[in-house]
């Protein structure tokens, strides 16, 4: 073991700093290339084989132009591997695509780590030995999302949802300022994102920004659920908890950390090459941009919450198989 290396694998301690302190971390190197373009074929093949005759063409909207997406196919896709289009796909006067299909999806859900063979294998090193060895000379276990997530404290981590996010050339639509704990609600928050560049994610596609810090201070006031009396999805008003435990976060770091900034402060990009990893904490401000370019940005993220100690409830929209949310530790 390495004097940089953390004495339970997965981060150094300046990495485990830096990620406590800004609220993000970009791991570069963390998938070989080996990894890199085997995620990336299967993506393509995905994209290429999906049928149309049978798909409700249902467009994911990330709340900007229309209401979040909220039919059944997307609240039955936890299970699933299912597709959804860009909102600008679609010719509005007609409905019908602009583009082809393969170039007209925005994300792929949510099931890929169980189903999709490639994408499970990042999850069980049994199954991807490749992995071992990345971002170092020797291999080594740190760069397995196992070892991260033991390193950032959990004590039962369980995947409950994945996606391939596609960020289409000139269509790829942006996102918002939102915390992924909005979406992916325990009581007391837990959600930690990792993501996956399987593409260089630059400012002229659409790479992440992040407003460092703010997983700290900003609350998760609301929650993405299944809408009352069924059917749909709303957010609703958070009534648990608004941060995870510990004594490092509260709203009254707002202004002590940012002045009179808070949520208006300034986003710090994150361009990443291909095969870098970047985790999210759940509390996390973070957003990005429309692509605008002729260069998608194809990325692989996978979220993981606390399965000790939390709860996760029957409102949340995304509810979990009959064998439960996927466990990242197996030994």
């Amino acid at each position: 073991m390495s004097a940089t290396t953390a004495p339970t694998g997965g981060l150094t301690p300046e990495q485990l700093a830096a990620f406590e302190r800004d609220g993000y971390l970009i791991i570069p190197n963390a998938l070989p290339p080996t990894t890199v373009q085997a995620l990336l074929a299967e993506t393509h093949t995905l994209l290429d084989t999906f049928p149309l005759s049978d798909h409700p063409m249902t467009k994911f909207s990330t709340g900007e132009k229309s209401a979040h997406v909220g039919d059944a196919y997307f609240l039955d896709s936890g299970d699933k591997i299912r597709f959804f289009f860009e909102e600008d796909a679609f010719d509005a006067a007609t409905g019908s695509l602009t583009t082809p299909k393969a170039r007209a999806i925005n994300k792929i859900g949510h099931y890929l780590h169980a189903l999709s063979p490639p994408f499970a294998s990042l999850l069980d090193p049994a199954r991807n030995p490749d992995l071992l060895g990345a971002g170092t000379a020797a291999g080594r276990r740190e760069s397995h999302p196992a070892a991260v997530a033991r390193a950032l404290g959990f004590r039962d981590p369980r995947c409950l949802q994945s996606m391939v996010i596609c960020k289409q050339p000139e269509i790829g639509g942006a996102v918002p300022p939102h915390q992924d704990s909005t979406f992916l609600y325990t009581d007391p928050p837990s959600a930690v994102g990792f993501w996956y560049a399987l593409e260089d994610a630059t400012a002229e596609n659409g790479c992440l920004s992040f407003l460092p810090g703010s997983h700290r201070w900003a609350p998760v006031r609301q929650r993405f659920v299944r809408a009352a009396g069924g059917g749909g999805t709303e957010f609703a008003e958070n009534e648990g908890a608004r941060f995870p435990v510990g004594d490092g976060y509260g709203e009254k770091k707002a202004a002590a950390e940012n002045g009179e900034g808070g949520e208006e402060g300034e986003y710090k990009m994150g361009e990443v090459k291909a095969g870098s990893l970047v985790l999210i904490h759940g509390n996390l401000l973070h957003k990005s941009e429309k692509n605008l370019s002729q260069k998608g940005r194809i990325i692989y993220t996978f979220h993981v919450i606390e399965g000790e100690g939390t709860t996760y409830d029957e409102r949340n929209w995304l509810q979990p198989p009959a064998e439960g949310f996927t466990k990242l530790f197996r030994d």
